[in-house]
């Protein structure tokens, strides 16, 4: 499946680890829901959790870099707690505010940091500095390496009984990670490959693309990042945030990509080999069975370290998932 409108700012999608952070990343805009008991006062629902306080705030940092490191983003780290109704306040400003959202969907990885979760301490120590007291919620910029770029008391940001939409724009747009140029990273990617006898996969996205995360975490899988690894060097650019990723994306597809993900396997000297354009076009994120099947043919034709049997449990896990897509739509329109 492809995304076609390749530069949309709609509606960005929240970048997402695992189940054991998703409390942590989730930018979904909180919601009270008033209930009335049998005597009539009208009471408020208990507000949705924000933090995760078993999630282990190493753990939660190491993704997160990890991913800033992949992207050229940058990791925004917010600590508190459900206690805490200004980090309530804070989160539903990043969900509901859409020049915010997109900003942090673009240029951030969120994670949200339980004062009382595990190694948070330490952490909190680690980001705050010299600083010797701070208030919740407390934010900190780190790099793609883990190195606090910034700290941040929210008191600043603050206007009234909310927090200001601009200031905290301002604070975010300061912090973004320098862009890079797509042709260094593709550059590297062709050594790598030359290096270490290989073929690189070179696929192109943008932020706001969801069937680009998609394929982005399925090359990533626990399962299936060791048999890419076999034969490829993983290498991705993005439309949006890479200084001349356009160029480089028109000098594959001579102008006739059918939207993101769009990829291909070079060789190390950067020839083509495959793409993912079949029968019928881009396949993007291979969800249907015929984009399957001609993904299954890629890796067939250039696979030299996989065998069958890998490829086999690659087309097994693309269907697996598929069938989950197939029921999640089910169960939103029904």
């Amino acid at each position: 499946m492809a995304f076609v409108s390749t530069h949309s700012k709609e509606a960005p999608p929240v970048t997402r680890i695992n189940r054991s952070f998703a409390a942590a990343l989730l930018l979904a805009v909180p919601t009270v829901a008033n209930a009335q008991d049998a005597n009539g006062p009208v009471k408020k629902a208990p507000r949705p959790s924000i933090y995760d306080v078993k999630a282990d705030a190493d753990e939660q940092i190491k993704v997160a870099t990890a991913l800033a490191r992949r992207d050229a983003r940058r990791v925004l780290v917010m600590f508190g707690g459900d206690w805490c109704g200004w980090c309530h306040k804070l989160h539903g400003l990043f969900a509901s505010n859409a020049e915010i959202r997109g900003l942090l969907a673009d240029e951030y990885i969120l994670v949200m940091v339980d004062t009382q979760s595990p190694h948070a301490e330490a952490l909190l120590a680690k980001c705050r500095g010299d600083l010797k007291g701070v208030g919740y919620p407390f934010l900190a910029v780190l790099d793609g390496q883990g190195n606090v770029v910034t700290r941040q008391q929210t008191d600043p940001l603050e206007e009234g009984d909310h927090h200001d939409p601009a200031k905290v724009k301002a604070f975010l747009e300061e912090w973004v990670a320098p862009k890079v140029a797509a042709s260094k990273v593709f550059e590297e990617g062709l050594a790598k490959a030359s290096s270490e006898d290989k073929l690189v996969f070179l696929h192109f996205g943008t932020p706001t693309c969801g069937w680009c995360h998609k394929l982005e975490a399925f090359l990533a899988r626990e399962d299936m990042a060791p048999i890419f690894a076999r034969d490829f060097v993983d290498t991705k650019l993005d439309l949006s945030r890479m200084i001349g990723a356009d160029e480089i994306l028109e000098k594959y597809t001579h102008g006739k990509a059918g939207g993101v993900p769009w990829f291909v396997f070079l060789d190390a000297k950067g020839k083509a080999v495959v793409t993912s354009d079949g029968p019928k076009g881009n396949i993007g994120y291979p969800a249907a069975p015929e984009e399957i099947a001609h993904f299954v043919s890629m890796l067939r034709k250039v696979a030299r370290k996989m065998d069958s049997a890998q490829i086999d449990a690659v087309e097994a896990a693309l269907k697996s998932e598929a069938k989950q897509i197939e029921a999640a739509r089910g169960s939103v329109t029904r």
